[in-house]
């Protein structure tokens, strides 16, 4: 079960970063618990899915954690090395938790969901554009 932070910041982590650049184009005052470092994390698989899991490789992440002056803190973890675009995750984060998260659902989130559904339809279609059918003709002999 995916509660609703964990989809917004799926959100924020997936989200191409100079989008998220242009939609929180300034940041508000806020402090630093973590500045934003970059670092690597083991991505694990399973054969199959169902299989045991095993170490697939090393991904780079930056993470970020900061504090607002109304106290809401706000963490992100994103691929790859972009410092800008962890810190706007993490500081989106943490407007979700307070008194205007309505208001950043409407002007950050609710975009950006929009247009990752959009970009997985045209993955879809092109997608859907290479798939084979195959059949079988049935003779009449018996």
């Amino acid at each position: 079960m995916t509660t609703e932070r964990q989809a917004w910041m799926s959100l924020l982590a997936t989200a191409p970063p100079a989008r998220l650049a242009e939609l929180v184009p300034d940041l508000p005052p806020h402090d630093m618990l973590r500045a934003p470092e970059i670092g690597a994390v083991m991505v694990r698989g399973r054969q199959g899915a169902t299989g045991g899991p095993f170490n697939l490789g090393e991904m780079t992440v930056t993470r970020c954690a900061l504090r607002l002056a109304d106290g809401a803190v706000g963490h992100a973890v994103v691929q790859g090395r972009d410092k800008g675009h962890a810190a706007r995750a993490a500081l989106v984060d943490a407007l979700m938790q307070g008194q205007g998260a309505a208001e950043v659902r409407v002007a950050v989130l609710e975009p950006l969901s929009s247009e990752r559904a959009a970009r997985r339809r045209a993955r879809a279609a092109k997608a859907a554009a290479t798939k084979v059918e195959f059949f079988t003709m049935v003779r009449g002999d018996d």
